[in-house]
């Protein structure tokens, strides 16, 4: 997975927030839904393929204080820990491909918008959810573009999804909510997006 590795490398090291279209100065619908679950303010939350995004930023001002974010691209956690300052000693950063990560604990909360769409190829899709299935022992909150979405993002293909066909996948897991959301991009395009919560059965 070298040369995915060096395309979020180099879009990480040559752009900024407002150059790449998954930018959200605040990630509403993903702190709506981790305010659902109710979880603790010290449970354990990850959030997959966070990077360079405000999430952490957010949960950190709501009072959680145990964070992991992980990223495929050391430069975009780089780009993080530089913007939360003396506060991103709170967070535990992992810099990895989410097919390589191996973790040393379990998490109350698994995050991730916009990074399992990624994964196309049946036994990629299918390692992902063995993971999660895993090590997601609580809640698991996955935002992916829906069937109205972009068939691409930075180049890339993606995989999309509708509430059914997600939850299908989400062996031992059940569909607590679900909702669509138009995401207007920096460049003022639309973007629809799936955001499913689930709670491991």
């Amino acid at each position: 997975m070298e040369s995915i590795k060096k395309h979020w490398e180099t879009v990480y090291k040559n752009k900024g927030p407002h150059q790449v279209s998954w930018t959200q100065s605040k990630p509403h619908s993903s702190l709506e839904l981790i305010g659902q679950s109710k979880i603790p303010k010290n449970a354990p939350i990850i959030d997959i393929g966070g990077g360079d995004s405000r999430l952490v930023d957010h949960l950190l001002m709501e009072g959680f204080t145990n964070i992991s974010v992980l990223d495929i691209s050391g430069k975009a956690l780089e780009k993080a820990r530089l913007r939360l300052g003396v506060l991103a000693k709170e967070v535990t950063w992992i810099e990895s491909d989410i097919l390589d990560f191996k973790p040393t604990q379990t998490y109350d909360l698994w995050h991730d918008r916009a990074a399992f769409h990624f994964l196309t190829k049946t036994e990629h899709i299918q390692k992902y959810l063995n993971l999660s299935a895993e090590f997601a022992v609580n809640h698991m909150i996955l935002g992916t573009f829906s069937t109205d979405g972009p068939l691409k993002c930075s180049g890339l293909e993606i995989s999309q999804y509708n509430s059914h066909t997600l939850s299908e996948i989400m062996v031992g897991f059940d569909r607590i909510s679900s909702k669509t959301e138009n995401h207007t991009t920096p460049f003022d395009t639309i973007q629809n997006f799936l955001f499913c919560h689930f709670k491991k059965a």
